[in-house]
């Protein structure tokens, strides 16, 4: 301690005798806010307000790590343009598990070359990660190479306001196909580490509420690497979500700050779904049981690659609210009839990634999902959900061991967010299957109800049947319920069809009758000989009968 305390003492020394030193460090630090940025003028005022590696310069112009967005968004499109299109030229093949580790590089300097054409933008270089195995799943989820570049590159990608707390950036693609988004050093460097798994994964279950990746790549410009991944889109713009929620199942600190619910479209978490929301969101059983089976399958998948933190991305289009929104709007009560274009992707909308052959609508009827998932909730009206699991590169590393242990002496270590990834995979569907989403309760049908009532349903007995077994109903009618004793007193005449096809009792009891048989009296209606007429084996037959019936 005491030589750190005189390195500190010799080191604060050297910088007060040196003011040269002090001013120097002081012009670097004031040189790092006012950086050329590529495509940009570079000239001093452009400083930028930082979250994260996302600014926002004086111009009002977004940048990220020191590029500006404008820059960022051409370089991606040259790039990807150019890599599908050599990857074209390529003959379909297996994927061999070295190509999960494959990075292709091309420079695009400002003039042009042989490969790349000219741009306004500064030079820069485009890398290309598993290019081969990137194509399969793209393939495997029914996304053509001309579909892919013309979703991509035809017109500007555009940005999202809404950026996350990471301080990533967001893009979509004009026809609401993809997003595009930053990712840090070590999430794409993890999610390259997961492809083989990934691989596997996909080919057992493309049904399934986990992102799916189409490409990762990264633009190194400025002396700075942007590492992009390209997934499917979970929120088409085209349809207006009215609320939504990023649920992780714990409910420390997991409440939207107040900066956030002062934005257009707040991100609420778990605390606030808790309270808007408390009674759930009700599912048809069909799509509920399919719902819970894709979450216990893909929260499997991630507790084997120790991936925890991860969130379910729930947005609720309200179809009712929308209707009277738009009356109010046009003065009528016509409903909205604006629907968005189909995904080209398969098993991209939440409809499609839920497991199972689940009933379209079910309770629930809508004339159009819109790839949503049918809902309502508690006052009845319908709703629409387009749910995914998001934020899946956290690896359950060093780091979030300790920073759960630090929470955890704190705070319950149950109700944190970083916990393990066994216990994490267990309370999230715990909360997702029984806090945030339940059956609609069906309704008993009529035959139930006329089962479950007091009243029990009486076989009825053959008139013609000698006085013991007319006991013998009696005897039953005692058993079942007493309100009946008086009816079933009355002896009844029933049709021969009837009575030859009732219980096996009456017709072991008339058939023991001898010659007598439908033309005896009993038959008619008029009282039957009396049992001591009879054998005694009848009498001991009938007396077996009544204690059988009775057990019955």
């Amino acid at each position: 301690m005491a030589r750190c305390f005189l390195l500190l003492t010799a080191s604060k020394e050297t910088q007060d005798g040196n003011p040269g030193l002090k001013d120097k460090r002081s012009s670097t630090f004031k040189k790092s806010l006012t950086p050329e940025m590529p495509g940009g003028s570079g000239q001093p005022g452009s400083q930028t307000i930082k979250k994260g590696h996302r600014g926002v310069d004086s111009t009002g112009e977004t940048t990220y790590k020191k590029t500006t967005s404008s820059a960022l968004k051409g370089a991606i499109q040259l790039g990807i343009t150019h890599t599908v299109g050599s990857l074209s030229t390529k003959p379909e093949r297996d994927v061999l598990m070295q190509d999960f580790y494959v990075v292709e590089s091309i420079f695009f300097p400002s003039e042009g070359s042989n490969l790349t054409p000219a741009h306004h933008y500064n030079d820069f270089r485009f890398k290309t990660y598993a290019p081969v195995a990137f194509r399969y799943f793209r393939e495997l989820f029914g996304i053509r190479p001309d579909d892919y570049l013309y979703s991509l590159c035809s017109e500007p990608l555009i940005e999202l306001s809404n950026s996350g707390a990471s301080g990533s950036l967001f893009y979509v693609s004009s026809d609401d196909e993809f997003i595009i988004k930053t990712v840090q050093h070590k999430e794409a460097e993890f999610l390259q580490k997961l492809l083989p798994g990934y691989y596997m994964n996909l080919n057992q279950n493309p049904r399934t509420l986990l992102p799916k990746f189409y490409g990762l790549y990264c633009v190194q410009a400025g002396g700075k690497n942007i590492r992009i991944v390209v997934m499917n889109n979970l929120l088409p713009r085209s349809v207006k979500m009215h609320l939504k929620y990023d649920l992780k199942g714990s409910t420390y600190k997991r409440r939207a700050s107040q900066k956030e619910r002062e934005k257009v479209f707040p991100t609420y978490k778990d605390l606030d779904f808790m309270q808007d929301i408390p009674d759930g969101l009700f599912l048809d059983s069909d799509m509920y049981n399919a719902l819970c089976k894709t979450l216990q399958r893909d929260c499997l998948v991630l507790q084997s690659f120790k991936i925890m933190d991860y969130s379910l991305l729930v947005a609720i289009h309200n179809i009712d609210l929308a209707q009277r929104e738009h009356a109010m709007a046009d003065g009528t009560s016509q409903t909205d009839t604006r629907r968005p274009a189909a995904q080209k992707a398969l098993y991209s909308t939440a409809m499609e990634s839920i497991q199972g052959e689940a009933r379209r609508g079910g309770t629930i009827e809508t004339d159009d999902q819109m790839g949503g998932i049918p809902a309502r909730n508690a006052k009845g009206e319908r709703l629409l959900l387009y749910i995914g699991i998001i934020d899946v590169l956290q690896s359950y590393r060093f780091v979030k061991k300790l920073e759960h242990s630090w929470k955890a002496l704190v705070h319950d270590g149950d109700t944190v967010s970083v916990h393990r990834p066994s216990f994490y995979a267990e309370r999230f569907q715990r909360f997702m299957c029984n806090t945030a989403f339940k059956k609609i309760p069906l309704k008993p049908s009529p035959s139930k109800k006329s089962r479950s009532g007091t009243t029990v349903p009486r076989r009825s007995c053959q008139g013609g049947v000698p006085s013991q077994s007319h006991m013998s109903c009696e005897t039953k009618a005692q058993v079942t319920t007493e309100v009946d004793i008086e009816q079933d007193l009355l002896p009844r005449t029933l049709p021969v069809d009837e009575a030859n096809s009732d219980s096996i009792a009456t017709t072991l009891s008339t058939s023991s009758l001898g010659s007598g048989g439908l033309n005896s009296p009993a038959n008619s209606g008029s009282p039957g000989p009396s049992i001591p007429e009879h054998s005694a084996e009848l009498r001991e037959q009938l007396e077996d009968l009544q204690e059988t019936e009775i057990s019955f």
